[in-house]
């Protein structure tokens, strides 16, 4: 008798929720699969022996929660991280520039297992355009993690220890240094563009653009584009200016070679809208800083909302009377 209590506890609850969740603002609702679109006209019961059902036959029900930032705002607050080297650090008295610019694959780590824990979702910048589109939400407390160059460390460190988190990055990659050594290979860009990381353009050869004429500039900048897609297979979208140099030559080159987006080292604002896409600033991540500092360096969160959905599955092992 317990047991069948237990059973209609259970079933009882299950009423309870998703007569909760069937009452969730539609402005907030996301996009469900096609077999749970028809929800709200289904109905749950309990019958004599204690199976539920929704329609027809047996379902079960899958209620998951997930903090978005809604649509529609112009302007985001979003941290796009700078790094370039995920290796040990050389010596700050003979190379100070290196130790700048690298950070250790334990510090590396750390500052991923520092995002997972404090909520962060690492996102690409095809995300951000969905957002800014109006197709998608962005998740809560996004940030954009950046790769400039391709170093060989880029694959053989950092990717792992991404793959480890299930995190998304932006590797900006120098067409002409691929399978240069020290860099990485042809066969390393396409695994890492079929894993999830989005390949972006950094030049042919990295040269300063602000000091080129404009034939140089669009040559860098297209031929850079159309070697990358040839590798990938598919359009690469997104620029960064080599050194943070630009000046409005090189934004009207980048903006006519059929790129989305630019950024630079020029400023550190985490704030960024479509009419500014050409000129995104990034945030530093260098050597030596501690997790307090790689923290602060974020800023802000964006407002985000919690949502609730509910998605409906047939129910392989429906409950048996008792």
């Amino acid at each position: 008798m317990g047991h069948v209590a237990g059973r209609v506890g259970v079933a009882a609850a299950l009423l309870l929720a998703t007569s909760y969740l069937l009452q969730v603002d539609d402005s907030l609702a996301v996009p469900r699969p096609a077999h749970a679109a028809g929800l709200a006209a289904v109905t749950v019961q309990v019958d004599p022996i204690l199976t539920v059902r929704a329609g027809s036959g047996d379902r079960e029900y899958f209620i998951s929660r997930h903090q978005i930032v809604p649509l529609g705002a112009p302007t985001i607050r979003l941290p796009i991280l700078m790094y370039h080297y995920i290796r040990k650090p050389p010596s700050i008295r003979a190379d100070p520039l290196g130790f700048k610019l690298s950070v250790s694959a334990a510090d590396f780590e750390a500052q991923m297992d520092w995002l997972h824990g404090h909520g962060y979702h690492p996102v690409n910048f095809n995300q951000v355009r969905e957002y800014f589109n109006g197709v998608r939400p962005l998740p809560a407390r996004p940030v954009v993690m950046t790769f400039d160059d391709g170093y060989q460390d880029l694959y053989t460190t950092a990717f792992p220890i991404l793959q480890a988190h299930g995190f998304t990055a932006v590797a900006y990659i120098v067409s002409g240094f691929v399978d240069q050594p020290l860099y990485v290979t042809h066969a390393q860009v396409l695994e890492m563009d079929h894993a999830g990381i989005e390949i972006a353009s950094h030049t042919v050869h990295h040269p300063n653009l602000a000091r080129m004429g404009f034939g140089s500039v669009v040559n860098e900048v297209s031929q850079s584009k159309r070697q990358l897609e040839q590798l990938v297979g598919h359009p690469v979208l997104d620029f960064a200016y080599p050194s943070g140099q630009f000046n409005t030559q090189t934004v009207d080159a980048v903006r006519q070679a059929g790129y989305s987006s630019a950024v630079t080292t020029d400023r550190d604002s985490t704030t960024h809208s479509v009419a500014d896409r050409f000129t995104w600033g990034r945030v530093r991540v260098g050597g030596g800083e501690s997790l307090q500092d790689f923290g602060t360096k974020l800023g802000p969160s964006m407002p985000y909302v919690t949502i609730s959905n509910v998605e409906v599955e047939p129910n392989t092992y429906p409950l048996q009377p008792g």
